[in-house]
């Protein structure tokens, strides 16, 4: 029997908080090593297991896969999340790409001066509530199913629901004027394997905070080293 699925990251959310929500959200169970230390990531990277010298990577089914969108599609081909076909499969890519954007405006956010947070937040709220958020809004109105692609759970509603769940901590009723998002949320939250997820004691990360941002700086002495995967 294979082990488990094993993540290289920091204790904290950035690019593999979302490969988190997707194993759980698939019911599988996954060990994590943090780094802590420069001298962790450069062993990885002297032992050859940083393919384009970033992280996030994961260890799964004899692989050492890294690159974030690559991890995730296996991840979600592999436990029956990616659609019944082709064109299913367009739609999850197309709507997490879409999410996906809205997420890049988050994930900077811990990095960023005290200042320009409040910037960003202002932003991220203003393109969740103008840009994505509608159109999410108007695709579950026109589907007039409970998921986003099909008549099936999919990656494509994990990614949400987590980017969903992102945007609140910023501004908590942000869902305000969106009743499909809304019962959305409730629904794909109330799915077993999520619904665990979201228990306090699960690997599930807290939002950033200070220690989180020092040790990234600390480890990769560059934001640019994870950025850009």
């Amino acid at each position: 029997m294979a082990g488990k699925p094993k993540l290289y990251y920091f204790d904290g959310r950035g690019k593999m908080e979302s490969i988190r929500w997707l194993l759980a959200a698939a019911g599988v169970e996954f060990e994590e090593e943090f780094l802590e230390t420069r001298e962790q990531y450069e062993k990885l990277l002297q032992d050859g297991s940083l393919l384009f010298q970033q992280v996030p990577m994961v260890e799964i089914d004899g692989m050492k896969m890294v690159q974030t969108r690559a991890i995730l599609s296996y991840i979600a081909a592999k436990y029956h999340l990616y659609g019944k076909d082709l064109k299913e499969r367009a739609l999850i890519d197309m709507y997490v790409g879409g999410t996906d954007d809205l997420m890049g405006f988050i994930l900077i956010f811990p990095f960023l001066s005290a200042e320009d947070k409040e910037k960003q937040r202002a932003f991220i709220v203003e393109k969740a509530t103008s840009r994505y958020f509608p159109a999410y809004e108007k695709v579950l109105k026109d589907h007039g199913q409970d998921f986003l692609v099909g008549k099936n759970f999919s990656w494509a509603d994990v990614h949400l629901l987590e980017a969903i769940l992102m945007v609140e901590e910023k501004k908590s009723d942000v869902l305000t004027g969106f009743p499909q998002l809304q019962a959305f949320k409730a629904r794909i939250s109330s799915i077993p394997t999520i619904k665990k997820f979201l228990q306090p004691g699960s690997q599930r990360k807290p939002v950033p905070d200070d220690k989180y941002v020092e040790t990234v700086r600390r480890v990769l002495c560059a934001y640019d080293d994870m950025k850009a995967n």
